[in-house]
């Protein structure tokens, strides 16, 4: 099943199939109702430090996935949490859910990449 990024703003949709907010804080001005999450998986977001490094300035994207991915794998709760994930995507869709406005450069895209990786 697919693997979608979403920004979190965006209105639900049955398509959307699980649900999963993968940002550390919770975004502003989002009601849980119109998150309507299935999960919130903070173990697989970026470190406030490296999260404020990339600054999501886009020549920085490829050395910030460097990193980041450095840091879930040495994580093993964000590799149970990237394990579970995958599983999830084998039956369903599931829809990553990120805030930020840059769709393109962000660490949701980098994970939709690993999770349908170890799918």
């Amino acid at each position: 099943m697919p693997v979608q990024v979403k920004r979190i703003y965006e209105d639900a949709e049955t398509e959307d199939g699980r649900r999963v907010l993968v940002d550390k804080v919770w975004p502003r001005g989002i009601s849980k109702t119109k998150a309507a999450l299935d999960d919130w998986a903070k173990e697989v977001t970026p470190s406030p430090g490296l999260r404020k490094w990339f600054n999501h300035e886009k020549e920085k994207f490829d050395t910030f996935a460097e990193y980041y991915k450095k840091e879930l794998q040495s994580d093993e709760e964000a590799q149970k949490k990237l394990e579970e994930l995958a599983e999830m995507a084998v039956s369903e869709t599931v829809t990553l859910l990120f805030a930020a406005k840059d769709e393109t450069y962000n660490h949701a895209v980098l994970l939709k990449q690993w999770v349908e990786e170890k799918r």
